[in-house]
Order: structure tokens, then sequence, then C-alpha cells
């Protein structure tokens, strides 16, 4: 392995940059990680935010727990190491996209600390934005939108976070949006007021 790694010649430093990207599409980039329960409204709310940056002229990509996994992670379980394995393809492909100039809408459930700290390490603390997409078990389990949580009460999904595998609730995230209590296009748009300042190229 060792010997591998010394036959490998990046050119990072010789191909345009991050900054000449943003210039480009007069914007900053930022990973904006949601993470919550299945059903908590993720995707439902990362794809409102797509279509108004999209009109806004904000370049973006919605990044999907299931897109990805019948995509590059369609060889991963639901186990722990593969879960991490899992996190640590998308940030990898996330850092990919914000060094493009891009904004990535990441919709995960990434249910432990640990996972989503190894996503924040790859790409970079001050570029990960944190928003928890907040909705207890009992709410997400009354939508059941996919019918996972009733597969999971009969032991027909295993891991299923919620159910038999654990989820870690962020201790700080730089957002926290209570689904139980708000409607999606009112999610929506706090997720809009706290990322435009952000984003937008002044």
């Amino acid at each position: 392995m060792k010997e591998e790694k010394e036959n490998i010649f990046t050119v990072f430093n010789e191909i345009l940059q991050r900054k000449d990207k943003e210039e480009l599409l007069n914007q900053n980039s930022k990973v904006i990680w949601m993470t919550g329960l299945s059903g908590s409204g993720k995707t439902t709310i990362a794809k409102g935010v797509e279509k108004y940056l999209h009109s806004k002229g904000i370049l973006n990509q919605v990044l999907d727990g299931d897109n990805i996994r019948v995509g590059i992670s369609s060889n991963l379980t639901f186990s722990s190491e593969d879960r991490s394995e899992n996190i640590r393809r998308i940030a990898e492909v996330s850092k990919l996209f914000m060094n493009c100039g891009i904004i990535t809408l990441n919709c995960f459930i990434s249910p432990t600390k640990k996972i989503r700290q190894i996503a924040k390490e790859i790409i970079g603390e001050d570029d990960f934005i944190e928003i928890y997409i907040n909705a207890s078990v009992t709410t997400c389990e009354n939508r059941d939108v996919k019918g996972l949580y009733k597969k999971a009460r009969k032991g027909e999904i295993i891991n299923f976070t919620g159910i038999s595998a654990p989820f870690e609730a962020p201790e700080n995230p730089k957002l926290e949006i209570n689904t139980s209590k708000l409607s999606i296009n009112e999610s929506i748009q706090k997720v809009l007021d706290f990322i435009l300042p952000i984003i937008k190229n002044k």
C-alpha cells in the first residue's frame, strides 16, 4: 500500500482553484448538511431550496441518501462500518462540488456524532453547515412516507435508525428546524433565510 501511494502525484495546486470557480459563478460554495431521521423532511426541504436557488441563478446540487445508495455507495450495507464509509464518500464528493464553486444540499440521516465529524473534517469546519431537521420518531413513524418504519417494526429492515439503531442529535447545529411544528414551506424559507447571506457573493 505504501509503495502504491508513492506512485501517486497529485496536481491539486496546478489546476484552477475554488476561488476561481466561485468568482465565475458569483457565489460562495458551501456544503449544507441536513441530518435527521428518515421521514423528518430533509429531502423535501432540499428540493424546495434547490428550486429557489436555481431560480435565482445559484448553481447547486442535491445529494440524497437514496440516490447515493443506488450509485456511488451501491456496494455498501447499513452496518456501522459501511455507514461511516458512505459518509466519507459523500463528504469527498461534496468537497469536489465545493471546489467547483457549487453549493451542495446534502440529505443524509448521518446518525452519529462520529460520522458527522468525519464529514466535517473532510469538508472543513467553516464550509460544513450542519442543519438539524428535527422530528421525533413518533412523528416520522406516523408519516412513514416510504413505509420503512412499518418494515422496521416487523424486523424486515435491520439497523434502522430510530428503531433498531440509534440517532444522536447534533448538540450545536448551525440551524435547527422542527418539522413537527413548521410547515414544509416555512421550513424551506427558514433554511433560505439562513444560507442566502452565506452563499451569496457580495
